[in-house]
């Protein structure tokens, strides 16, 4: 009997080990040419308010955009879902849903 419930637990952690795995994403953000173009366009034509940059954050690609920063939608015309830009300290930036930057237009 000890060794049933022996096995039954070691079963029971391997599996719960095998399924946490499986519910490991990872997120990979790919901006195609034509996607880059589109957007790049927009925001050097459409000036936001530039915003000072909060202490500590460096404006790099991978940052993510602290809460307290705006991020602007671009409009259906662009062609670009799932995206957003802001301007940081005189900066554009691209964002992701997950508010990383993509993108630092210069």
């Amino acid at each position: 009997m000890k060794r049933v419930l022996a096995t039954a637990a070691a079963f029971a952690i391997a599996a719960t080990a095998v399924a946490t795995a499986a519910t490991t994403t990872t997120t990979t953000t790919t901006v195609t040419p034509d996607q880059e173009s589109a957007m790049t366009t927009y925001v050097t034509k459409h000036k936001v308010k530039s915003v000072t940059a909060p202490s500590g954050f460096t404006v790099t690609t991978g940052a993510a955009l602290p809460e307290s920063v705006q991020i602007q939608e671009f409009p259906s015309d662009v062609g670009v879902t799932g995206y957003g830009y802001a301007d940081i300290g005189g900066t554009t930036v691209i964002v992701g849903n997950d508010r990383k930057i993509v993108r630092v237009v210069k």
